[in-house]
């Protein structure tokens, strides 16, 4: 599409502002990188098509997760050493999603967003977010943070997701971290491996970096506002308020994915 958003200068910048605004205080409040609000916003209201939204997500996710990496490590909601080990397979893990963006196609892209919505919606029902927990780490549960980050890693690069979607429910429901040293976490692993990620979208010309950069400046002011909210709110009602926004979500990506798949193939 010549005539689209990206094109219109003033107009563009003031769309990229407000999505980072959002996603940056979703990353915030839930540990995200914001994949899940960027990639769809960019989609329907810049006009972008889904495997430049995704690259161009996982670019704006690095600052934005910088900025919440600080925000939990100042009240100690930050586990060093399995950040560390998420990201050890989550870079490993992006490259190959980004290799797989380059050779799918629009509609399955989209279909695969889809189900991995769904997927997060059904597995927050099974977290029970406790303040208390701790994450206690030994060789197999290192090593299950590896499989774990490799496997986030690969939803990175192919979806534009930071991997926090994931990674929050993972760490409380099966490594018994709490909800706000699992988001805390989330976001330092999301690090390395959006910038791994970012690397090989820009190898397929899959990035907006005007666009990137615009959201993630952004969002770097609110990320700080949905970490102290989320230390304020009870851990459950986030988690419901997050479903609610991912119904929502799902039901948009979803028609979209169905007027895709009808069009004519050239």
């Amino acid at each position: 599409m010549i005539d689209s958003l990206r094109a219109r200068g003033p107009k563009a910048l003031l769309t990229y502002a407000a999505i980072g605004l959002l996603s940056g205080f979703l990353s915030g409040l839930f540990g995200v990188g914001g994949g899940t609000v960027i990639v769809p916003l960019l989609v329907m209201l810049a006009a972008f098509g889904q495997k430049l939204a995704s690259g161009t997500s996982s670019a704006a996710i690095i600052p934005t997760a910088a900025v919440g990496v600080i925000s939990y490590a100042v009240n100690g909601d930050v586990d060093w050493i399995a950040a560390l080990l998420l990201a050890a397979g989550a870079v490993v893990g992006a490259q190959i999603g980004t290799r797989l963006l380059h050779r799918l196609s629009e509609p399955v892209l989209r279909w695969i967003f889809v189900g991995f919505l769904i997927t997060v919606m059904i597995s927050l029902f099974f977290v029970i977010p406790s303040r208390d927990a701790e994450l206690e780490l030994t060789f197999w549960l290192g090593a299950a943070l590896v499989l774990t980050g490799l496997v986030t890693g690969v939803m990175s690069g192919l979806i534009g997701v930071g991997g926090g979607i994931i990674v929050v429910p993972v760490l409380i429901l099966l490594f018994g971290a709490s909800d706000l040293v699992a988001k805390g976490t989330s976001l330092l692993m999301m690090i390395p491996t959006t910038m791994s990620g970012t690397i090989g979208n820009l190898r397929h010309k899959n990035v907006d970096l005007l666009a990137g950069l615009g959201i993630g400046i952004a969002a770097c002011l609110t990320t700080p506002l949905g970490a102290i909210v989320a230390g304020a709110i009870d851990p459950q009602l986030a988690n419901i308020l997050f479903v609610i926004f991912l119904v929502i979500l799902t039901i948009q990506m979803a028609q979209r994915a169905i007027r895709a798949g009808r069009k004519p193939k050239d």
